[in-house]
């Protein structure tokens, strides 16, 4: 094989690859997934809540998804219908609320 093929098949193949990434990255901007695979049912005080994400329903998903980040640097999934997380997100939005004033 001569050193000029080897360099033209070496290029098509970087190209080939770069344009093969391309797609992948653009499809999964449009693909719809739900963050909240599993949920956490067991009840916990506010006090351990670091972070608090609420993903509203749309392109992404029909569910409303709440994800609380703890402050052992776990994430966790909470169900938006329970009485419980509720509660908890009241708690901890009054109080991330007095902190800001």
């Amino acid at each position: 094989m001569t050193p000029k093929l080897t360099v033209a098949l070496l290029a098509a193949l970087v190209l080939s690859a770069a344009l093969c990434e391309a797609a992948v990255l653009s499809r999964i901007d449009t693909e719809v997934r739900y963050q909240c695979i599993k949920m956490h049912f067991t009840p916990f005080h506010p006090k351990y809540i670091k972070e608090l994400r609420v993903i509203e329903s749309g392109p992404q998903g029909a569910n409303l998804e709440i994800i609380v980040k703890l402050v052992d640097g776990r994430e966790l999934c909470l169900d938006p219908k329970e009485k419980w997380v509720q509660k908890v997100m009241q708690i901890f939005l009054k109080r991330t609320d007095k902190q800001d004033s």
